[in-house]
């Protein structure tokens, strides 16, 4: 009986989905922001050397 009970109980099942999403959004907002970070620093580099 406590061997069904625990086999239907999904909490955990859907703690760790969770978990899970939150790591590939947490990935995906790193990734872009890195892209953008080096983006914004290129059109500055640009803008300076243009300046000198």
């Amino acid at each position: 009986m406590i061997l069904r009970k625990f086999l239907r109980d999904e909490s955990g099942a859907t703690a760790i989905e969770y978990g899970l999403i939150a790591a590939c959004i947490s990935v995906a907002i790193i990734v872009v922001a890195g892209n953008v970070g080096t983006e914004l620093w290129n059109t500055f580099d640009s803008i300076e050397k243009g300046l000198k």
